[in-house]
């Protein structure tokens, strides 16, 4: 026989020997657990028993709050907070620009830079917002003509009877 399975031989009769567990009484020397088991039965509980603590480790981490304790996951509250501020940080950062083209403009009105005549705290407000550039939006020739089709071709399907088949 080849060596490879002279080994394979000595390995299985190994992994498959029945081997007993007894567990003593050291006082009384009275048998108070017996069992039988084989190399491979032990790794094979070995193995189950791994595999199931570490899904019930990855369940308890993966949906319960726990998971806040791990460095890099950061807690839902945390997030909204942080979302909150930023809207609220945008906001205030728009009503300071504004308040900073009133104040120039006053400014500019007491040191006499501009006219007094011409000063109106709405039209400064109003001036640094982004304006749209309007388009024409009239109709050409063309589309016109198509909108007419379009129409009469309404009108004759409305006056025409659908005729139903039997």
């Amino acid at each position: 026989m080849s060596e490879k399975r002279i080994k394979r031989k000595k390995l299985h009769k190994k992994l498959f020997t029945k081997n007993r567990l007894v567990i003593l009484n050291e006082d009384t020397f009275e048998e108070t657990f017996s069992l039988r088991l084989t190399l491979m039965n032990v790794f094979v509980v070995a193995s189950l028993g791994a595999i199931f603590l570490i899904a019930v480790t990855t369940f308890i981490i993966a949906f319960t709050p726990l998971r806040e304790f791990i460095p890099g996951y950061s807690s839902t509250q945390l997030k909204k907070d942080a979302t909150e501020l930023a809207l609220k940080s945008d906001s205030l950062t728009a009503i300071l620009k504004k308040n900073q083209a009133y104040i120039s403009s006053i400014q500019k009105v007491l040191t006499g830079e501009l006219d007094y005549a011409k000063f109106n705290k709405d039209s400064i407000l109003a001036a640094p917002t982004d304006t749209v550039p309007k388009k024409d939006l009239s109709a050409s020739e063309a589309e016109l003509e198509l909108r007419a089709e379009v129409e009469k071709e309404d009108k004759k399907a409305q006056q025409t009877p659908v005729k139903k088949k039997k």
